[in-house]
Order: C-alpha cells, then sequence, then structure tokens
C-alpha cells in the first residue's frame, strides 16, 4: 500500500516539545558539513566509472532514490546509485523476506545486479547520502532511514526512533550490519543510540563503520 504526502502527514503523532539535543548540535552539524564535503569529494572522482560499470551491468538510470522519512517523520527523497535491476520495486513480492516486523531484507538478493552486489559489499552505493547529509535531511551518524509504507505500519514504541535524523551509519550499520534482520532489534539500537550519543560517540561510530566496510562484514 502507497501514500501520497498528504495522506501520510496524517498518520503522524504528536512528538515531544523537548527536541533531542543531537538534532540542535552545532558541532554535529559542523562535522556533518565537513563529512559531507568530503564525502562529495570522493563521489566526483568515482562518479564517472562507476556510472559506466552500473549502466554496462543493467542499462538504465545511474542514480536511484526514493522517499524516505527523516526526523519527526518529516519526507525527504534519499539518492544512491543504482545497485537493483531496473523496477526492482514491482519485483519486489518474488523475493523471500529474510527480515522480522516493518523491514524488508534479502541478504543476497536476486535482484541486484553483479555491479550493485560489489558497491554494496564496499558501500559505494550510499555516496550520493552525503548530499542528502550537506541539505541537512540526514546525518553522517543517526538512525536508519524508513520507508513511508514502513512509518505508516509503526506501532507507539517506534516513533522514538523518529527522534533524531537519520544516518548514513549508526548503531545497527556499525554493530550489526545486514546480520542484524529483526526490527525490534533495531529499534533497541536506534533507541540506545539517543541515549548514549555525544560527539565522542558520533565519531566512534564512524570509525567503526570504516572498519565494518573495509572488513567488509554483514553484506552477502
Amino acid at each position: 500500500m502507497s501514500f501520497t504526502h498528504s495522506e501520510f502527514v496524517t498518520l503522524l503523532p504528536s512528538f515531544a516539545s523537548e527536541i533531542h539535543p543531537s538534532v540542535q548540535s552545532r558541532t554535529k552539524r559542523s562535522i556533518d558539513i565537513l563529512g559531507a564535503g568530503v564525502g562529495l569529494t570522493l563521489t566526483a572522482l568515482v562518479l564517472i566509472p562507476i556510472a559506466v560499470a552500473i549502466y554496462i551491468s543493467d542499462p538504465g538510470p545511474i542514480f536511484y532514490s526514493q522517499e524516505r522519512c527523516g526526523f519527526r517523520g518529516q519526507t525527504f527523497r534519499i539518492w544512491k546509485f543504482r545497485s537493483m535491476v531496473v523496477n526492482a520495486e514491482k519485483l519486489q513480492h518474488q523475493v523471500q523476506n529474510q527480515a522480522q516486523g516493518y523491514i524488508f531484507k534479502n541478504n543476497c538478493d536476486p535482484r541486484i545486479t553483479r555491479v550493485g552486489r560489489f558497491l554494496r559489499r564496499t558501500s559505494l552505493d550510499e555516496l550520493p547520502q552525503f548530499w542528502n547529509v550537506l541539505r541537512g535531511e540526514m546525518s553522517l551518524v543517526g538512525t536508519r532511514p524508513p520507508t513511508l509504507n514502513e512509518v505508516s505500519r509503526y506501532k507507539a514504541h517506534h516513533w522514538q526512533r523518529l527522534e533524531v535524523k537519520p544516518g548514513i551509519t549508526g548503531e545497527w550499520q556499525a554493530n550489526g550490519r545486514s546480520t542484524v534482520t529483526d526490527f525490534e532489534e533495531i529499534v533497541k539500537l536506534d533507541l540506545r543510540y539517543q541515549e548514549r550519543w555525544s560527539i565522542a560517540y558520533d565519531l566512534g561510530l564512524i570509525f567503526k563503520t570504516i572498519q565494518v566496510v573495509l572488513n567488509r562484514r554483514g553484506a552477502c
């Protein structure tokens, strides 16, 4: 089931007036801007070879975009390098969901192209998200940004995970990545991040994520 933006807005609950300190932190925002600058520079350097490889592997758009939910349900369009075949969303019903709860995941999804599998293993597919970080829609570190359909099924305790900005990385990516397939466990990790948040904690998760990516753990 899909929703228009206006229909989705009616589903949003009333959030607490107090805003999580990470959202208002100038230091965190400065780190995001600096990180986004570095990330977009890297993206520019690898854009042409990645674009050529994607097109040769499966002719079609180079980028993939999808509407996601950010801080307190605010919607934005996330960007990635396309790692699946064209019209992959229409084929989702043919793929087994290995996750439990309000997420869809299959670590060895057959819709992923050969080049796309490499992009995912190395997390290169996520480089365009630095544009979302620069725009302030995402942060370098936060929670996993859910789809509108996922959020439309949320129960009361799930909404708390949207009290911070979504991140390129976070507790789930650094401490579980694809090995965590239970949505309730992801929620626990997201809430743990909110409780433990500090600038030092963010930096620790960033470095831990780099280690995970370099070791290629948690990816098919």
